[in-house]
């Protein structure tokens, strides 16, 4: 009597990000040819699994996905431990974990950030097998060094940083540029000391705004006059008068 094949399911949820589908490729191929599972992909995130919307995966699906962008199973943002107005299932982990038994999996891969992996957490407390892996770029999903999709974030940023310097230079302007990051300033703070940023803020250290602007009118006054000044959007600005973000000085001026 043969063994039965381990059977498991994939889905990606939250926002997209360079990577998801690299990610796909290979846990599928590395599942099916190395291990003989039989993989599922789960479309649109949690969605998919409510809805049992799902897609067999085999060598020839997940063949020429590595370099696509975006994800190829589509993704949302439904939370099932959430309840919204509107809501047809009054119950979505139950019927989560209906469907993940009449599906015959025997372990869920979750792909997203945050906000996926809380809900992968909550599965996994319901008695289902989950496998967590961490994708955004923002790079703030606890308990994991680097996520994937921050590297290229970070490429983009800093080339676009790298691209500012010229027109910053010629018209001789301050270039505030804002980056991505949610909470996190980790974009902010690598993108802007690759690009020579002279000013980087980031949510994890307080500001004054005239310590900001002093620094600025101090370049500008000994003629440095390449200004760039790295934000985030998620700024706050400090409630205490004292300063605890560090301003980045160029190696000249020290």
């Amino acid at each position: 009597m043969g063994t039965k094949k381990m059977k498991i399911g994939i889905l990606s949820a939250g926002g997209d990000c360079p990577g998801i589908n690299a990610t796909i490729r290979g846990i599928g191929k590395t599942a099916i040819v190395e291990y003989g599972m039989e993989v599922i992909g789960i479309a649109n995130g949690f969605t998919g699994l409510l809805e049992k919307d799902v897609i067999p995966l085999n060598e020839q699906l997940l063949s020429g996905i590595l370099t696509l962008g975006g994800t190829i199973l589509g993704t949302s943002r439904m939370k099932p431990f959430k309840q919204q107005e509107g809501d047809i299932v009054s119950d979505k982990p139950q019927l989560i974990k209906q469907n993940y038994k009449e599906l015959g999996l025997d372990a869920l891969v979750c792909i997203g950030g945050n906000g996926t992996q809380e809900t992968a957490n909550l599965l996994s407390r319901e008695g289902l097998n989950v496998v967590g892996i961490p994708k955004t770029i923002d790079n703030d999903v606890w308990g994991t060094d680097v996520t994937f999709g921050f590297d290229t974030a970070l490429h983009i940023a800093t080339e676009a940083i790298d691209r500012l310097h010229t027109t910053a230079n010629s018209h001789k302007r301050v270039m505030v540029i804002e980056v991505m990051g949610h909470h996190a300033g980790w974009i902010a703070l690598h993108s802007g000391i690759a690009g020579g940023g002279d000013v980087i803020l980031i949510p994890e250290l307080e500001y004054d705004m005239n310590v900001v602007a002093n620094c600025l009118i101090e370049r500008n006054r000994k003629k440095n006059l390449t200004l760039l000044l790295l934000l985030l959007k998620e700024l706050k600005p400090a409630k205490r008068k004292k300063t605890q973000g560090r301003l980045l000085p160029r190696k000249s001026e020290k």
